[in-house]
């Protein structure tokens, strides 16, 4: 995910920054110190690592560059709980972070409240470029609140158990969607990017133009009850529909369905999800899918994947908090589409894979300083995905957000809106 960012901001309000980190241990708060110690697999991080890492964040960039006297909690800290800042030195090895069982999680719970206490008494007299930071910082949190969500999620779902975070969510309506409408987008010279208005990662800048030939997107996501359509038709048996890299990663890894999809002789195909263990529900989007998986269904669909272009243009006009996005430390789960006559779930839900890869924008320009080293390098093998998910805190989504992972990572509330040709 994109970290590093260009402010144009208002003024934060204290309480913003109480509600954000508030929201981060209460999403951890069901964690034993064990659960939040393991790393499951190279690409998540344990959630202990989390919880410090957003925290380094804010007392390495204000606190020790921006109040005259302040001494870091821990000195071994910022080995253990930089990332990928290469201009702070040397850190602890990535696919090594669950071999950290000590500090314990009460220690990072003690650590961010000596950290939220000396950035509040120090709040009132920073300079305007550190506010700027702390905004930066608390997106920087809102991103590792999904990471962390869905780094657990993988986590649990290695165990036998099936372990629950939370309780199943109420039951809701769930009607069958109704069948893909296609909504014509606009073609010809159109403007893609963020403004300058508010905050934005500097990826998403600057505002340029783009030509867009004539298109149409699906009103909806692609539902897990057209997923198992592919599936039964030989989707993930047959090579025909998929990229040549795609097909060797299906043989070479095994895949025949979705991430967290497993098939009971008692109850057909059933999803885990942080409520545990159910039947996969065939009006909900589908997520946890690559963009191989997305790619090969929209081939066997007739359609395409939309660009990038295509898919900003169509959501511009659109509410980015709409949608089921996070609101409070609950299960996250897509919901099924309501009747819509435009285009509907552009923002919340899943993800939504586009064809584009993940490549600067003509004039784009890394931010200054350590900040600016996340976006810019992480321009090469990966692909933009578009709108956020259930498990992106409401308010962090826009139009021009850019969202970027490898085209075989599926860990993530990852789901497909097709686009076609005119």
């Amino acid at each position: 995910m994109p970290i590093s960012g260009r402010i144009s901001s208002p003024p934060l309000r204290q309480q913003s920054y109480g509600a954000i980190r508030a929201l981060t241990q209460a999403l951890a708060s069901p964690l034993s110190d064990a659960d939040a110690t393991v790393q499951a697999m190279d690409d998540a991080s344990p959630a202990k690592w989390h919880l410090a890492h957003v925290t380094w964040f804010f007392e390495t960039f204000i606190l020790r560059d921006h109040v005259p006297g302040y001494r870091p909690f821990d000195e071994n800290f910022a080995y253990l709980f930089n990332s990928y800042y290469e201009a702070e030195g040397p850190r602890h090895m990535r696919a090594h972070r669950g071999m950290l069982t000590r500090p314990s999680l009460r220690e990072i719970l003690n650590y961010r409240a000596h950290v939220d206490a000396a950035l509040m008494d120090a709040f009132d007299g920073l300079p305007e470029h550190a506010r700027d930071l702390v905004t930066l910082g608390l997106h920087h949190e809102q991103q590792h609140q999904e990471l962390l969500l869905t780094d657990i999620l993988y986590l649990f779902a290695q165990n036998p158990m099936q372990p629950a975070m939370w309780a199943t969510p109420s039951a809701m309506p769930a009607p069958m969607p109704d069948p893909i409408r296609w909504i014509a987008g606009e073609a010809g010279l159109v403007e893609i990017g963020h403004d300058g208005k508010g905050f934005a990662f500097d990826c998403e800048g600057p505002v340029h133009q783009a030509i867009l030939t004539p298109h149409a997107l699906a009103h909806r996501p692609v539902t897990n009850g057209e997923w198992l359509e592919f599936m039964a038709d030989g989707g993930y048996r047959e090579a025909r529909h998929w990229l040549s890299d795609g097909w060797a990663w299906v043989q070479a890894e095994g895949v025949e369905a979705p991430l967290y999809w497993r098939h009971q002789d008692n109850a057909g195909w059933t999803r885990f999800g942080h409520d545990g263990r159910h039947p996969v529900n065939p009006a909900a989007p589908v997520t946890h899918i690559s963009l191989f998986e997305a790619d090969a269904y929209a081939s066997w669909a007739g359609a395409r994947l939309p660009t990038e272009m295509e898919w900003e243009s169509a959501a511009q006009s659109l509410d980015p908090d709409s949608g089921t996005q996070l609101d409070r430390a609950a299960t996250p789960r897509p919901r099924a589409c309501e009747s819509a006559d435009g285009l509907a779930q552009m923002f919340g839900d899943v993800w939504e894979w586009t064809g584009s890869a993940y490549r600067p924008y003509p004039g784009f320009r890394a931010a200054e300083g350590a900040v600016g080293e996340y976006n810019g390098k992480f321009m090469s093998g990966q692909f933009v995905l578009r709108g956020g998910s259930c498990a992106t805190p409401r308010g962090h989504m826009r139009a021009s957000y850019r969202n970027f992972f490898y085209p075989h990572q599926r860990w993530q509330f990852t789901g497909v809106r097709l686009a076609k040709d005119i």
